[in-house]
């Protein structure tokens, strides 16, 4: 006979890779493997992203990015001390340059009380003993934010999921679903699979795997690649450790920044463009499916015509590194072009509704026998334990 799954995860990214952990330890009779498209785990966005360890200072209080990233930072911080994982709560700043920017810093720093979050509010005399080549008015101190390596978290997830008997296929990209009473099948690029209950972990892709079950998604994803430069070594003293404008209320994510790594250097970035391809990571990486897909979307031409002077500015710090720089000397007066060189390039799984509207918070829903996460922006890296440990909730509320 053949077998059957009690869960099959697809993605083996940081979020996937925390779902299945966590049904190891929840549930540890369960079989549970995890499917992933490439020849190792978190190669996109969990393997691409800053590195930070977020705070939660700037989510709604009671939205599901706030109450995931403070317990999910602590269950994080824990693991990575467990696991022997480099980490460093080296804190950092939100720099408001002008004054016109004094409302919005105001607000964080409430939304950061309300959430937990230990900050201070600093002058600028303050601002330069922590930053001493930082420019801005006034700031936000957050000393609980940290820098860690997720791709060595990936590793040592997926290396925890196989000691407890799961297991994780490496080069087993989903072509089909087949949703079924008491077990579905799932069409693979290597084996098939059957399986009692499904969750999607796609990221990039989580659209289209909500379709392949026979669903309908509530939102559509559309790439939008994000590009580093790195500070070269004789520039290193002028950042310290992580250096954050404010962020404009529309688009939080939106900013480019100074972050110190966790594996050394420092990176600069990223802006935001619209990518070619959902793993368009080079300008030119296209598809053509994936961008007749996005271009013919409604939600997408709606958010386009909105916002295009926004798209123009991101546009132009993709092609000029001048423009770039003075963005970036916004924070940091004495940053000069010779000081940066061309770093990596990640892709961000952006949310959009039918309606142009950007979605910023998780997107976790229930629908039959899967568990889909339809949208999982920064920071899920940060929350993935503790929205790992949510799936899990969602799972078992699915029953046998």
């Amino acid at each position: 006979m053949e077998r059957v799954w009690d869960v099959v995860v697809v993605g083996g990214g940081i979020v996937g890779l925390a779902t299945a952990y966590q049904i190891t330890r929840r549930f540890p009779d369960w079989s549970v493997v995890v499917l992933e498209k490439e020849s190792d785990v978190g190669l996109h966005q969990s393997g691409r992203n800053s590195g930070v360890l977020h705070s939660g200072i700037y989510y709604k209080p009671g939205s599901l990015k706030a109450l995931n990233c403070r317990v999910g930072k602590t269950a994080m911080e824990a693991f990575c001390r467990e696991h022997g994982i480099a980490l460093d709560v080296c804190g950092k700043v939100i720099v408001a340059v002008e004054e016109r920017e004094l409302p919005v810093l105001e607000q964080i720093y409430e939304r950061g009380c309300e959430n937990g979050v230990r900050c201070e509010m600093i002058d600028a005399r303050q601002l330069r003993q922590l930053e001493p080549h930082a420019g801005g008015i006034r700031a936000i101190h957050v000393p609980e934010t940290g820098i860690v390596d997720f791709r060595q978290v990936c590793h040592r997830l997926a290396e925890l999921v196989r000691n407890a008997g799961g297991q994780v296929w490496l080069d087993c990209g989903l072509h089909s679903v087949h949703i079924e009473d008491g077990a579905s099948t799932l069409e693979t690029s290597g084996q098939n699979v059957r399986a009692a209950r499904i969750v999607n972990c796609a990221g990039l892709y989580s659209d289209r795997v909500v379709r392949l079950c026979g669903h309908q998604p509530t939102v559509r994803i559309i790439p939008f690649r994000g590009e580093y430069y790195e500070l070269k070594k004789e520039a290193f003293h002028l950042c310290r450790n992580l250096i954050y404008p404010v962020p404009a209320p529309d688009f939080p994510f939106l900013g480019v920044h100074f972050t110190r790594m966790i594996t050394g250097g420092v990176e600069c970035g990223p802006n935001a463009v619209l990518a070619w391809a959902r793993e368009g990571y080079r300008k030119r990486d296209v598809s053509v499916f994936d961008l007749w897909e996005t271009l013919s979307y409604r939600g997408f031409q709606k958010l386009a015509l909105r916002y295009w002077r926004i798209g123009s500015g991101e546009m132009i710090r993709s092609l000029s590194k001048r423009a770039f720089a003075t963005a970036l000397q916004k924070l940091i007066p004495e940053i000069r072009q010779d000081h940066l060189a061309a770093g990596r390039a990640g892709v961000r799984a952006q949310a959009i509704a039918a309606d142009g509207t950007l979605v910023d918070d998780f997107v976790i829903r229930s629908q039959g026998p899967v568990v889909h996460v339809e949208n999982a922006p920064s920071p899920a890296a940060t929350s993935a334990l503790n929205i790992g440990a949510t799936i899990v909730e969602q799972l078992a509320a699915l029953g046998s």
